[in-house]
C-alpha cells in the first residue's frame, strides 16, 4: 500500500479491538488480525481525497476587520462579544442599517466563539448565508452578539463572557440564547439583529428584553453557516425594535440555498413581506390557545397582558375566539425526546452532522474537534448535561425515545395544522413569566434548571420548533417594569399573516397602556 499522509494513519491492532468492542463484536485473535489488515488497506482512499483537494471557499466580497472585545463602558449590558465593522453593498434596502449577528453565526474574518472559551480563536473562512444576504442588501455588520454558550440554554446567564443583563432592569437577565441580539436591538446599539431558535432562543429574549423577534417557518431561511443543534429544528431569524424592520430583514434573508439540507421546496412569495404590513386585521380569526395560559409557574400579570393585547386586536377588527389544542402541553416532551439525542449526535459529529446533503464546514469541524478534546472541561454545565443525557438516552434505549418523539412530532404538527384550518393565528404568551432576576450565587443544579426551561420558560416556544410553524414575539405591555411578549403563530410559510397582525397591533398606540 502506498504511503499515507501523516494525518491519515491506519488504526493499531488494539484500536481495532476497541472499535469492535464499541459495536459489540467478539473477535477472535485471528479475526482481529484479518480486520486490522483489511482496514489498513482500505483506508488508503483518504490519500486520493487529499490529492483531489476540497473545493475552495469563495473569498469574502466585502472588506472586514477582526474587531475587538468591548469594555463595560461601551457595552454595559454585556450584549456584545466582538465589536467589528463589515460594510456591505451601496444602495441596498438595508443601506444605513447597523446589524448584529449572534456569535454562533459565521462572519468571515471575525472570531466566532459561540460564547464558549473552548472555541475562542476560531475564525470562519466564509460568511453564513444570512450574512451574505445582509451584506448584499447594504447592511453594515457592527457586532457579534453575546449568547448562552453553544445555544443550549436560554436564561441569558450561561455565556463564558458573562451574563447578559436586561436593558429594562439590569438586576434581571435578558433571556437567551439570543440575548445579546435582543439587547443590542432594544438599546439601539443595532437596528436589526440575527438570532437562532431551537427551543425559543430568539423569541424568549425578544419577550424579556422588549423587542420583536420572528422565528420563520422551518427551512424558509437557510441555516447554513450557523452552528447547528439539529437539522430538523434549527431556525434562524430577524430581531428588531419594530415589525417593519423585522419584515424588511426577512425579505432580505429569505431565499433558496442549494447548500442547506434543511430547505425543502419554497413557496412563491407574492410581493414582499413588507407589503403585508399595510393590511388591517379585518377578516382574520385569532385563536387564543387555552393551554398556553395554564402552565405552572406562569404569572397572572403576563396572562392578563397578553389577553388584553389580543382583545385589542379584536377591537381593531379581528375575530377572537378561544381554542384548545391538548397536544400543546405534550409538545415540550416531544421536543425533549428529539432534541437531546439530536444535539448529542451532532456534537459527536463535530458540530456538523451526518445523514444530510448540503455543504459541510470542514474548517469549523476540524477546529471544533480539536478544541473539545483539548478543553472539554471548560464547557458550561448546560453543555455537558446536554451531551451526557443525549448519549445516555441513545445507548440505554437504543434510540427508542428519539424515534418515538419523531413519530409523535407528526401528531403534534397535525394538531396545530388542524386548529389553523379554523383560525388564521394562534395567540399566547411568548413566555409565561417575565425575566428572571440575576443571581450571582446559584448552585449548579439551579443554574441549569433556570437555563433549560424547567420553570416553564419555554413551554410555549418549544413545540413550534418541532412543528416548524412561524411564530413572532411582539411587545405587548409591562409587568412590574419588565416587558411582556405576545406570541402569534401562523400556518406554515404564511409569514405575511403573522407579520400583518403583529404590525397592526404595533401601530395601535393604545397597546402602550397595557401595563399591569
Amino acid at each position: 500500500m502506498s504511503q499515507l499522509p501523516p494525518v491519515v494513519r491506519p488504526p493499531s491492532r488494539e484500536q481495532v479491538r476497541a472499535l469492535a468492542d464499541h459495536y459489540h463484536f467478539d473477535l477472535s485473535e485471528e479475526e482481529l488480525d484479518d480486520y486490522h489488515e483489511l482496514i489498513e488497506a482500505k483506508i488508503g482512499f483518504c490519500e486520493r481525497l487529499d490529492e483531489l483537494h476540497e473545493p475552495p471557499v469563495d473569498r469574502p466580497r466585502f472588506e472586514r476587520d477582526p474587531g475587538y472585545r468591548p469594555g463595560t463602558d461601551e457595552d454595559p449590558y454585556n450584549a456584545v462579544v466582538t465589536r467589528c465593522r463589515v460594510v456591505g453593498a451601496d444602495g441596498g434596502p438595508l443601506d444605513g442599517y447597523d446589524v448584529g449577528v449572534k456569535d454562533n453565526v459565521a462572519v468571515a474574518g471575525v472570531e466566532m466563539t459561540c460564547a464558549s472559551k473552548v472555541l475562542e480563536g476560531f475564525v470562519p473562512l466564509e460568511d453564513a448565508f444570512v450574512v451574505e444576504r445582509l451584506l448584499d442588501a447594504g447592511a453594515t455588520i457592527t457586532a457579534k452578539t453575546n449568547m448562552d454558550e453553544m445555544a443550549v440554554s436560554g436564561s441569558g446567564e450561561m455565556s463564558a463572557f458573562g451574563p447578559i443583563f436586561n436593558p429594562w432592569d439590569d438586576d434581571h437577565l435578558a433571556g437567551g440564547s439570543s440575548g445579546g441580539s435582543a439587547v443590542a436591538v432594544a438599546t439601539g446599539d443595532v437596528d436589526v439583529a440575527i438570532g437562532t431558535d431551537q427551543a425559543g432562543s430568539l423569541r424568549t429574549p425578544a419577550s424579556w428584553s422588549g423587542c420583536v423577534g420572528l422565528k420563520p417557518t422551518h427551512g424558509l431561511v437557510s441555516f447554513r453557516g450557523a452552528a447547528p443543534l439539529g437539522h430538523s429544528f434549527d431556525h434562524v431569524g430577524p430581531m428588531a425594535r419594530s415589525v417593519d424592520d423585522v419584515a424588511l430583514a426577512l425579505d432580505v434573508i429569505t431565499g433558496p440555498d442549494p447548500h442547506d439540507p434543511r430547505q425543502r421546496e419554497l413557496p412563491e412569495i407574492d410581493g414582499s413581506y413588507c407589503d403585508a404590513l399595510a393590511d388591517r386585521v379585518d377578516g382574520l380569526t385569532i385563536g387564543v390557545l387555552t393551554e398556553g395560559f395554564e402552565f405552572a409557574g406562569g404569572e397572572e400579570a403576563v396572562n392578563e397582558g397578553v389577553r388584553a393585547a389580543v382583545d385589542r386586536l379584536g377591537d381593531l377588527g379581528a375575530e377572537v375566539e378561544e381554542v384548545s389544542i391538548p397536544w400543546h402541553v405534550d409538545g415540550f416532551f416531544v421536543w425533549l425526546a428529539v432534541e437531546n439525542e439530536d444535539a448529542a449526535m451532532v456534537w459527536d459529529a463535530e458540530c456538523t452532522g451526518y445523514f444530510v446533503g448540503g455543504r459541510y464546514d470542514t474548517h469549523f469541524a476540524k477546529h471544533f474537534a480539536k478544541a473539545r478534546r483539548a478543553r472539554g472541561d471548560d464547557f458550561a454545565p448546560t453543555v455537558k448535561l446536554k451531551c451526557m443525557l443525549g448519549r445516555y438516552l441513545k445507548e440505554a434505549f437504543h434510540g427508542h425515545y428519539h424515534g418515538l418523539g419523531q413519530n409523535l412530532r407528526t401528531e403534534l404538527t397535525a394538531a396545530y395544522d388542524d386548529a389553523l384550518e379554523a383560525v388564521d393565528l394562534l395567540a399566547m404568551p411568548t413566555t409565561p413569566m417575565t425575566a428572571f432576576e440575576h443571581k450571582a450565587d446559584v448552585d449548579r443544579v439551579e443554574l441549569v434548571n433556570r437555563a433549560q426551561g424547567k420553570k416553564g420558560r419555554t413551554r410555549n416556544t418549544m413545540p413550534f420548533d418541532m412543528s416548524g410553524h412561524p411564530a413572532i414575539s411582539v411587545p405587548c405591555g409591562m409587568a412590574d417594569g419588565l416587558p411582556i411578549g405576545l406570541m402569534l403563530v401562523g400556518r406554515q410559510f404564511e409569514e405575511e399573516t403573522v407579520l400583518r397582525a403583529a404590525s397592526a397591533f404595533e401601530r395601535d398606540a393604545d397597546w402602550q397602556s397595557l401595563a399591569f
